[in-house]
């Protein structure tokens, strides 16, 4: 379930907000794709006593290990943006504004939320 939501432009790399996004977080594992690996990212969750689970880029001059079979679980967060992306507004992205488009995702959040409890 998504826990933190940040907007930025489409032509922004996800992977500069991840500091935002992991920031406090109260978690034992960080899973994520190759567009997260830098040293920054798994600095940063190491020092908040996160465990990166993040597969090394392949132009990496020192390959780092990763949990291969924990990383299989990744496909949770992916699911998560497919349960997102069944509002045509939030797939096709129709809000106008940043605003609206936040509080449209919001709204689908809580939605996703209260079918769990």
């Amino acid at each position: 379930m998504p826990l933190r939501i940040i907007i930025t432009e489409g032509t922004r790399a996800d992977c500069t907000q991840a500091d935002r996004l992991i920031e406090g977080l109260d978690a034992d594992y960080l899973l994520a794709d190759r567009g997260y690996d830098s040293n920054a990212i798994i600095e940063q969750a190491r020092r908040q006593g996160i465990k990166a689970v993040i597969p090394p880029k392949k132009n990496r001059t020192a390959q780092r290990f990763y949990d291969k079979e924990l990383y299989k679980l990744r496909h949770l967060v992916e699911n998560a943006f497919l349960h997102l992306k069944r509002w045509r507004g939030i797939a096709t992205r129709y809000a106008k504004n940043t605003a609206s488009f936040l509080a449209a995702v919001q709204i689908r959040c809580i939605a996703l939320w209260t079918n769990i409890s």
